[in-house]
């Protein structure tokens, strides 16, 4: 698989995943039927949603800067790549 694809399907899982939990936390909010500050603690903050997700999004890139080297070399050194 190309290393290009790969990085865009990693990052788009952890995007997944946190966009999954913040409509979690949005219909929790529905069902509970409290304002949304009280139940998530937001603070008056309106971007914590987008926030949330940009962080997911660079802690995931960092994570595949920082760390391929280290994964590649490991594989390699345990004969599980060609």
């Amino acid at each position: 698989m190309n290393r290009i694809r790969l990085v865009f399907i990693i990052l788009s899982i952890a995007m997944f995943i946190s966009s999954t939990y913040e409509l979690i936390e949005w219909g929790t909010t529905l069902l509970v039927g409290e304002s949304a500050e009280a139940f998530l603690g937001t603070q008056g903050y309106v971007w914590d949603t987008q926030s949330d997700m940009l962080f997911a999004l660079i802690g995931s890139a960092a994570a595949i800067l920082i760390l391929s080297r280290f994964h590649d070399r490991a594989m390699k050194m345990h004969g599980a790549v060609p």
